[in-house]
């Protein structure tokens, strides 16, 4: 039997490019090609508008002080002004820091801190987040934050500043920017309880955004709509990046996702391919006037996040006229896109598989010990090659223990190689839980209950959900002699940590199961609460 490993060969080379680098030379094909339509906040820019809207974005930069190598943050829905200050960092050497848009006051501190960010770009507000707020609680506890500019207060006055720099001054900027520089952190969960920052660079992330829109067959007539948030992976790489590199039209329906919303820009703006989790793809599906909706120009897609249902592709494929859907499989610390289904391949491996090795890159599945698997047999996928991350931000100790000294890039995923190179996830080593796309670390729920009072131990586990894929659930443990209840708790919660963190179900016992070594049996925990929601769903059916 062959080893379960693969090589992604390819007739097209990477790219030697900085982001700014490749961003002019689509320009100079493509200059009145639409580049970027935000449908909710009325913007349309060409491709020339729009290196001349991040030309003033950089200027205005270096007017604020940025240097190469200084973090900027963006705490921030999905807006144009988003992807102008995604590009005009990049152009200047700076390093733009995604900060998720659920973030509260606890996790916003901690990503400025750990990050350095000097200079934060926000909205004034989001749902129940004001984000004015917890800036201005943020400048008192985080020492350097220097300057904020709110995107509907005083993002003007911020390009206006930056008319005096001069276009000389600004060519030395790009002038020293390489392509091994970093561009991007993005904080992700892990099992080790805080986020940790993925520190990617132009050439991780322009690389994959290019070779994913080569598997998508995009090119300059291409129209892409992007539901999905750009402080992930999936909206700027997998969306932007990969659109810019192919002169494709960046199509924003809304600042969040909504599937009414989402459907009619597809229909209105004649987009070519639509993005989405597999949640996003049900809410679309089951949208009340869905058929009066115009799907005949949609051709292709990426469905990704999470664990693809075979169903759900066969209706999108069948209902919504995505005849060239394609699944991707990665994770952000390789930037993200590991293997991705080719057009044209056979529905079966569609549906069960999530494709093959990207260009360039290098997959195994090894056991235990490190040892290649032969194919067919379960373990721990391995990526190695261009789209691997250079680190975890300031986290030596974190980046060791994914990274080896040959670097490969531990995935923490089980999955299965078949005898054509097509990879099957079949399950996570990490005790990592995926809700609709979210990644959420157990330890860092555990950490944030442990600081209720009368809370004794406390253990988060997912469990299957139909909607979300996963769920969060606390077993707690409370301090002998006092009482908690769920709806204490909840409150707790509020305003603390994002929405998507806070357990659904809570589970008060007096003990956890163990091992005879002492571990506690998350495994057992999960196979009990599967058990008693199942029996609490069939007691409300009857």
């Amino acid at each position: 039997m062959p080893l379960s490993y693969v090589y992604g060969t390819s007739n097209i080379p990477l790219l030697g490019q900085t982001i700014g680098g490749n961003l002019k030379k689509t320009v100079e094909k493509y200059p009145n090609q639409e580049a970027l339509v935000c449908v909710h906040q009325d913007y349309r820019a060409t491709y020339q508008e729009f290196y001349n809207q991040t030309t003033a974005v950089a200027k205005a930069l270096i007017f604020l002080g940025a240097k190469s190598g200084d973090r900027i943050g963006i705490w921030s829905s999905n807006r144009y002004e988003w992807v102008l200050l995604q590009y005009a960092t990049a152009r200047i050497g700076t390093i733009l820091v995604n900060i998720n848009p659920a973030y509260r006051t606890h996790e916003l501190t901690y990503v400025i801190n750990q990050s350095g960010i000097r200079l934060m770009f926000s909205s004034l507000s989001f749902k129940t987040s004001n984000y004015k707020e917890m800036v201005e609680y943020a400048k008192e506890v985080c020492p350097s934050l220097e300057h904020e500019i709110f995107f509907d207060d005083n993002w003007e006055d911020f390009l206006n500043n930056g008319q005096d720099i001069s276009d000389d001054t600004l060519h030395s900027f790009e002038e020293h920017v390489q392509f091994d520089d970093p561009v991007n952190i993005q904080y992700t969960s892990g099992t080790t309880g805080f986020p940790k920052g993925v520190t990617l660079s132009h050439h991780n992330i322009l690389n994959n955004g290019y070779f994913i829109g080569i598997r998508l067959k995009y090119s300059e007539k291409d129209r892409v709509c992007i539901p999905v948030p750009f402080y992930h992976c999936f909206g700027m790489v997998i969306g932007n990046i990969c659109c810019t590199a192919h002169g494709a039209c960046i199509v924003v329906p809304n600042d969040s996702f909504d599937p009414d919303i989402t459907l009619k820009t597809v229909s209105t703006e004649k987009c070519t391919s639509l993005y989405g989790v597999p949640t996003m793809f049900i809410a679309e599906l089951a949208v009340k006037d869905f058929d009066t909706y115009d799907f005949s120009n949609l051709r292709t897609g990426v469905m990704a996040g999470s664990v693809c249902p075979p169903e759900i592709i066969k209706k999108v494929e069948s209902l919504m006229n995505i005849k060239e859907m394609s699944i991707c499989y990665g994770m952000t610390e390789t930037s993200p896109v590991s293997t991705q289904t080719l057009i044209g391949t056979p529905l079966e491996k569609q549906v069960s598989t999530v494709g093959t090795v990207q260009d360039h890159l290098e997959i195994k599945i090894i056991d235990e010990n490190g040892k290649i698997l032969e194919r067919g047999e379960h373990g721990e996928l391995c990526t190695r090659g261009y789209s691997v991350m250079l680190k975890y931000w300031n986290d030596p100790e974190n980046t060791k223990k994914v990274l080896d000294d040959a670097r490969w890039m531990h995935t923490g995923d089980m999955a299965v190689m078949d005898d054509d190179g097509y990879i099957t996830i079949s399950g996570r080593i990490k005790d990592l839980i995926i809700r609709g796309g979210e990644n959420i670390s157990p330890k860092e729920v555990e950490d944030f209950l442990y600081t209720y009072p009368n809370i004794l131990d406390v253990q988060i586990i997912g469990v299957p959900s139909e909607k979300f894929g996963e769920e969060v659930m606390a077993w707690v443990k409370v301090r002998k002699g006092f009482d908690v209840t769920e709806t204490e708790l909840l409150e707790y919660c509020k305003g603390k940590i994002a929405h998507y963190k806070v357990p659904k179900y809570w589970k008060f016992v007096d003990e956890f199961p163990m091992t005879i070594s002492g571990k506690i049996r998350k495994v057992e925990m999960r196979e009990v609460s599967i058990k008693e929601l199942q029996l609490d769903a069939l007691k409300q059916r009857s």
